[in-house]
């Protein structure tokens, strides 16, 4: 099953109660992640995925800019290279996996690898299942290794996702964010859903994925906060003793 976040925010989802719990959140993480660097025995991928304006870039500025940037990488995955459409489509994801001591977070992942062929139909149904198993023997081998995953799906409305949109063709500062295909693969929403869902049955074994209400960024936050505290906490994490 999925993970219910529904239930996490402050009774009646008061906005300025939930900002205070994510601050105390902030700071706990900036704390974990000190002796999970020190210690370097495990690390953390936290991968985000979400529609075109689900706030991906938003979650990792709110969230992630407070804590250590030695324990701390960032991989925004795009359209393949020329170099990368050539190997296997894992190849530039193993690439990037944490090492031990580190947070690693992906702004989209594998995922799309299983997404917008999908969707647009660019391989066969085959291939689509054959990646599902590839993508959870993966995240296995991470695991094993000492990696703990963290999948966060940002749901946002098509309604909200369309004002944001819009927000980018109108507001300077968000030019640079504006791209006329965002529009375009707006209108396969039925079909993305359709493909999340898939994703969400058939890669749930190894990581559950999480669902983020992703339609106000301070419930967003939080949720993701309390995650990423919540795993951390459970690691036996400790700093290291003084060596001789």
């Amino acid at each position: 099953m999925l993970k219910d976040t529904s239930t996490l925010a402050p009774k009646a989802l008061d906005k300025s109660q939930t900002k205070l719990a994510t601050a105390e959140l902030l700071v706990k993480i900036s704390k974990l992640q000190n002796v999970l660097y020190a210690q370097g025995k495990y690390s953390l991928l936290i991968i985000l995925q979400g529609m075109d304006a689900s706030g991906k870039d938003g979650a990792i500025k709110n969230v992630f800019s407070g804590i250590n940037p030695l324990g701390t990488k960032l991989k925004a995955f795009k359209t393949p290279t020329e170099e990368e459409a050539k190997h296997d489509f894992l190849w530039r994801i193993h690439a990037n996996a944490p090492e031990k001591g580190m947070i690693q977070l992906f702004n989209r992942s594998h995922y799309e690898d299983v997404l917008v062929p999908k969707v647009h139909k660019w391989v066969s149904e085959d291939v689509i299942e054959e990646r599902y198993q590839h993508i959870n023997n993966f995240e296995k081998l991470l695991q094993s290794n000492g990696t703990q995953i963290l999948k966060f799906y940002l749901h946002i409305s098509p309604e909200e996702q369309q004002i944001r949109l819009k927000e980018r063709t109108e507001n300077p500062e968000k030019f640079w964010k504006h791209s006329a295909k965002d529009k375009q693969e707006a209108a396969f929403w039925d079909e993305y859903k359709d493909a999340y869902e898939n994703i969400f049955k058939k890669c749930n074994e190894m990581a559950k994925w999480i669902i983020v209400p992703a339609d106000q960024n301070w419930y967003k936050d939080f949720v993701i906060a309390t995650a990423v505290v919540e795993c951390l906490e459970k690691l036996k994490l400790e700093y290291p003793p003084l060596q001789a």
